[in-house]
């Protein structure tokens, strides 16, 4: 007697297989070191996985840190900020809620 999985199952693995194999290949998240005191926009780890951004001493925005993407929200206040980008990269992400002349 020979078993044979159902095409279901089979199907199920190799998805599950290349879900881990991508998941592999994203970057590890570790805390940013915090911005140099004299730059002109700065970002403090507020929460376990989120970000304040600030520029000439006011909050501009927010970066959430989500797996290995980082969600950027534009605004002064969480409660009220808007996503503006997902990126894999921390410099992307606060340039993306930077003022142009920053």
């Amino acid at each position: 007697m020979v078993l044979e999985m159902p095409a279901s199952s089979a199907r199920t693995n190799i998805l599950r297989a290349r879900t881990m194999r991508s998941l592999r290949e994203l970057p590890t998240r570790r805390p940013e070191p915090p911005a140099p005191d004299d730059a002109a926009v700065q970002w403090e780890l507020i929460d376990l996985e989120r970000y304040e951004i600030r520029a000439a001493g006011r909050t501009i925005g927010f970066v959430d840190v989500v797996g290995a993407v980082f969600v950027v929200l534009a605004g002064s206040r969480y409660d009220r900020a808007v996503e503006v980008l997902q990126t894999l990269d921390f410099a992307t992400a606060v340039q993306a809620v930077a003022p142009a002349d920053a």
